[in-house]
């Protein structure tokens, strides 16, 4: 049979333990794809790039409203993922047409931009894995990666993720001053069969399968 000073034990104990757990913060992290509401978060990462870089040749920063109508557009044919952290937007990653003529149809290009508070962190692999599996169950063939060059940073990132270099067009935009190169990283991510169907809108695509797979690349997130 306890006595009192048993009890009183067990509740300082039981409390102690409630306290700790009360203390713990729990790191919000999640991959998921973009929608219109996401357009002012996502353009605060992209603005300072279109203002002060030629990583982009973009040279005007879109409004919000322009900028949530290119979102949802892009998204009926091709991924546009964010990964969320602490309710901000970390960083986001994109497929967008490759050339306009159907004979290109199973090519597209990517992007992705990181927030400066989040770099270093596995986020722009963690959503670029994310996007490059998405596109190949769409039925892409060819993912290009389209590298403003110099940018060692970028180009030895793509290649870690996979794409090999393959062209270089030299002088082909004037940005800031300069005269600009722009080099052509390429990622094979299905094989190329004969009588290939037409890729999956991504607006049509069975997406039963996107929950796991954003579980499975926000866990590889450093916290």
């Amino acid at each position: 049979m306890r006595n009192c000073g048993d009890w009183n034990w067990e509740f300082q104990e039981a409390l102690q333990i409630k306290t700790n757990l009360s203390s713990i913060k729990i790191y919000m992290c999640s991959i998921r794809i973009a929608n219109e509401k996401d357009a002012e978060g996502i353009l605060a990462i992209y603005a300072p790039y279109i203002k002060n870089t030629s990583f982009t040749f973009e040279t005007a920063i879109p409004t919000i409203d322009a900028f949530a109508e290119r979102i949802s557009t892009y998204l009926i044919d091709w991924p546009w993922i964010v990964c969320e952290i602490e309710g901000k937007i970390a960083g986001y990653a994109y497929g967008a047409k490759y050339r306009e003529r159907t004979a290109y149809q199973w090519c597209v290009e990517s992007s992705v931009y990181i927030h400066d508070d989040f770099q270093r962190s596995g986020i722009a692999r963690a959503l670029y894995m994310t996007l490059i599996d998405i596109l190949k169950v769409q039925g892409f063939r060819n993912v290009y990666a389209v590298i403003n060059l110099p940018n060692e940073k970028s180009v030895s990132f793509h290649e870690s993720c996979g794409f090999k270099y393959f062209a270089t067009y030299e002088k082909v935009g004037y940005k800031l001053g300069k005269w600009k190169n722009v080099g052509w990283w390429q990622f094979v991510i299905n094989d190329y069969t004969m009588e290939p169907a037409a890729p999956i809108k991504f607006s049509e695509l069975n997406k039963d399968f996107l929950p796991l797979l954003f579980d499975k690349y926000s866990g590889t997130i450093k916290k």
